[in-house]
């Protein structure tokens, strides 16, 4: 029986990239990734080449069954150069955990976007709704708004077997979020643009868009999107000591810019030190602080000082790939 394959990749446009996918068709397939052929694409159309040279390599890593057609399966993909070689726009290749000795929990916010009013979904086409609050998961027709997108993009996910952990209405009107954990960073990222693409095809069928810009509606009172990134490695999950949590937090000091620079394009908008944000140009964290760079979760410091952190900076429309890369980058230069 023919099978469709969606192959699902990341564009080259700055400074946000963005999902583009094809379909192949093949007469069978096992359902394992290593007995997937590469395929290629025409990267003078995605910013990812020059039109006299135009063939990228789309390389499958990741697959699960496609929950919305009939045998079907999305493939994500890494891309590669004409000569084989990781794009420039390949964030996965840069990162450094082959052991999968580091887990990643992300935390992905979105807007619920209507494209008529261009406003969320529950903004009245002249006007605000009542302010923030009463939104943060909330139920009911008056605060609660999109709720069968977000339910049916739960199902999909967990029918296509990804490691979606929860949901919750947000604290803006017409903004969600979905929590993904994977033992392992590449997987992490794997299984969160995977989440993306599908909750973009079903807003299709709902003709609502995908807002995942960390401030769509600029410096009004309202909460911007994170994707706040929640991580550990076996030091953190056997730590023992409140030292070691802070050697690591005190790592990232020095690596500020690094971070920032692919923790998501106009973040400045967001990390104001305000609506649970840290100021952009300070770096602090501390136990239970939502107002701070990292947070150090009550759990760790109730298991002894083990467990993990959560940098809170990463924003809704950052790379997960070049996050963890960066973050693992940062850990291991922890003086502990």
């Amino acid at each position: 029986m023919a099978t469709k394959l969606e192959y699902i990749w990341l564009d080259g446009y700055k400074p946000t990239q963005s999902l583009r996918s094809k379909t192949k068709i093949v007469k069978e397939f096992s359902g394992k990734v290593e007995d997937l052929e590469n395929w290629s694409f025409d990267g003078s159309s995605t910013e990812q080449a020059p039109g006299g040279s135009s063939d990228c390599i789309l390389k499958p890593v990741f697959t699960c069954p496609d929950p919305q057609r009939k045998n079907a399966y999305l493939v994500m993909c890494e891309v590669l150069d004409s000569k084989g070689q990781p794009h420039e726009s390949n964030g996965r290749a840069l990162i450094q955990d082959d052991d999968n000795d580091f887990w990643f929990g992300f935390e992905q916010e979105y807007f619920l976007w209507d494209p008529k009013t261009d406003k969320p979904l529950g903004f009245p086409a002249g006007g605000y709704p009542a302010p923030q609050g009463p939104y943060y998961c909330s139920v009911g027709a008056n605060n609660a708004y999109g709720r069968e997108i977000v339910e049916e993009h739960l199902d999909v996910c967990l029918e296509a077997g990804l490691n979606v952990e929860g949901i919750n209405a947000e604290v803006a009107a017409g903004q969600w979020e979905f929590q993904i954990f994977a033992k392992g960073a590449k997987e992490a990222g794997d299984q969160i643009w995977v989440a993306r693409y599908l909750l973009e095809r079903i807003g299709e069928s709902y003709g609502v868009a995908i807002n995942w810009h960390c401030k769509p509606l600029g410096q009004l009172d309202w909460n911007g999107s994170g994707m706040h990134a929640n991580f550990s490695n076996s030091l953190l999950r056997t730590a023992n000591s409140e030292a070691k949590f802070k050697a690591v937090c005190e790592a990232f000091r020095p690596a500020v810019a690094e971070c920032i620079a692919v923790y998501g394009a106009d973040n400045d908008q967001r990390l104001t030190g305000k609506h649970e944000t840290a100021s952009i140009h300070d770096f602090s964290y501390g136990v239970s602080d939502r107002g701070a760079s990292i947070r150090i979760p009550l759990y760790a410091v109730d298991h002894g000082w083990s467990g993990y952190l959560e940098d809170r900076r990463p924003n809704s429309a950052a790379d997960p790939y070049k996050v963890a890369a960066v973050i693992i980058k940062t850990v291991k230069t922890a003086k502990v």
